[in-house]
């Protein structure tokens, strides 16, 4: 976990000199479309802070107000990540539409573009390792901050080869700037929406994905002796963290010793199959099952 908190400090190192990079861009061409690529990356510094703070909290452990530990608290974080997301896009709009009611000339765009291309360039670098940082982590608020970022680099691609448009193009299509801004908002609307409903999601204790859900079914078959048999198959997710629960039937001659190295066995195929599991077996009696059928 202090490696997830690392990347997180390195997320932030990323924002603060993007930021300056394309607020730099845009104050040398009063660019709109510009701005509301900078805009998006003061979005992406608060959520790189909120990002490394639930991180901190989710490496906490486990006590005696939160048995379960921390882990949701990267859920908190993806949320808020997606809604200022849509706060950033609903501002960029605004003011797309402000300056394609008052255009303004541009200017100083061969000085502009370069900053906002080694922008995008360092956006991309670190989303690079945040994401190979989130699958081997399992961390879907590293996964949602580089996504994020990824989201930023392709929005300043475009906003640059419409801008390279304005400036080889004779004057008048300037107006392609605030377009292009519109568009940007548009875009990053997606973004947001689908952070927020992740972060719903895991929040809601949706259950396992459906290839998940088979590595544990089929992990279980693969222990259970002819006599024995399982249901009631349950599971969740917190943070990286996946909790899985389900009723063992086993023969009611079995002694507790047999019936706990069964469990112990299962629990050791999945966990094989699956990283970070806790797994609750309940134990009934076969026979007993068989009656309530």
């Amino acid at each position: 976990m202090k490696e997830t908190r690392h990347i997180a400090l390195l997320s932030v190192a990323a924002s603060l000199i993007t930021l300056a990079l394309k607020f730099g861009a845009y104050f040398f061409t009063d660019s709109v479309s510009l701005f509301s690529d900078a805009a998006e990356s003061l979005v992406n510094l608060t959520a790189s802070l909120a990002a490394f703070g639930a991180l901190t909290l989710a490496s906490q452990p486990p006590d005696d107000t939160h048995a379960y530990g921390h882990d949701k608290a990267e859920y908190f974080s993806a949320g808020l990540e997606g809604g200022l997301v849509l706060v950033a896009a609903i501002s960029i709009m605004y003011m797309a539409v402000t300056r394609f009611l008052h255009p303004v000339p541009l200017s100083d765009l061969w000085i502009g573009m370069p900053l906002a291309l080694a922008a995008a360039g360092v956006n991309y670098g670190i989303a690079v390792v945040m994401l190979r940082a989130a699958q081997t982590h399992d961390s879907i608020t590293l996964e949602a901050d580089a996504r994020h970022l990824l989201t930023d680099v392709w929005t300043t691609a475009g906003v640059l080869a419409g801008l390279l448009m304005v400036a080889l193009a004779p004057p008048g299509w300037e107006i392609l700037d605030p377009l292009l801004a519109a568009a940007v908002g548009l875009h990053i609307v997606g973004t947001g929406v689908g952070l927020m409903r992740r972060s719903w999601q895991g929040l809601m204790d949706a259950s396992l994905p459906i290839p998940e859900r088979g590595e544990i079914q089929a992990a279980i078959l693969g222990e259970l002796p002819r006599e024995a048999s399982f249901h009631d198959l349950r599971t969740r997710k917190s943070g990286s963290r996946r909790f899985i629960e389900f009723h063992l039937l086993v023969p009611g001659a079995w002694s507790v010793d047999e019936a706990h190295g069964l469990c112990d066995r299962i629990e050791a195929a999945i966990g094989a199959r699956l990283a970070k599991t806790s797994v609750t077996i309940h134990v009934e009696p076969a026979e007993s099952d068989t009656l309530e059928l």
